[in-house]
């Protein structure tokens, strides 16, 4: 695929907005590799991450996530970088700094309560959202909302998109991007 995409393709977002399933369906489009911070933070503690809550807290968790993305900018690859970041990394000053001067596109994929909501059916796998997990969704975006914006390069609604859909549009944002006349996998 194309090598002049040099920069990491950086996706963030609210729980049920579809990151991790627009990064891999991303990755297959354009070739690339996914870094999934999510998946960084279980593999270096060695638990997941609803337990990493329970049992270490989540100052602990957000230490770890800080961590987890700057391993993640980090990384080397031969494929393009596609980084799925946790929907609370961008909480973090120092993460939104790194975020910023990695020369990544960061990609916000919005999406409202009435599509997030079949999409994590509000289990006990997202532990922020335990206890009346509709109002603290709603509670997150307003507080996470700006930042999301703030951040991004790019925002894509995913109410009624399939991760394909979105990977395709976040393929074209892409391409139109860095100049190129390379092509998208059908």
């Amino acid at each position: 695929m194309n090598a002049q995409i040099s920069s990491p393709v950086i996706i963030m977002g609210p729980p049920g907005a579809g990151k991790s399933s627009t990064a891999r369906a991303l990755a297959e489009l354009i070739e690339g590799e996914v870094i999934d911070t999510d998946l960084l933070i279980e593999e270096a503690n060695g638990k997941r991450i609803p337990d990493i809550f329970a049992e270490d807290g989540e100052p602990f968790f957000r230490e770890q996530e800080e961590l987890a993305v700057e391993r993640a900018l980090r990384t080397e690859t031969m494929r393009i970088k596609i980084i799925s970041l946790g929907g609370g990394a961008i909480l973090s000053s120092t993460t939104r700094a790194r975020l910023k001067a990695s020369g990544g596109t960061l990609i916000f994929l919005n999406v409202s309560i009435a599509h997030a909501a079949p999409r994590i059916g509000f289990n006990r796998d997202r532990p922020l959202l335990v206890d009346n997990p509709r109002a603290k969704w709603v509670s997150l975006m307003k507080e996470r909302l700006p930042l999301y914006e703030n951040l991004a390069d790019f925002s894509i609604n995913t109410d009624e998109k399939s991760a394909r859909e979105v990977a395709h549009e976040i393929a074209k944002g892409i391409l139109t991007e860095n100049s190129t006349e390379s092509e998208i996998r059908p």
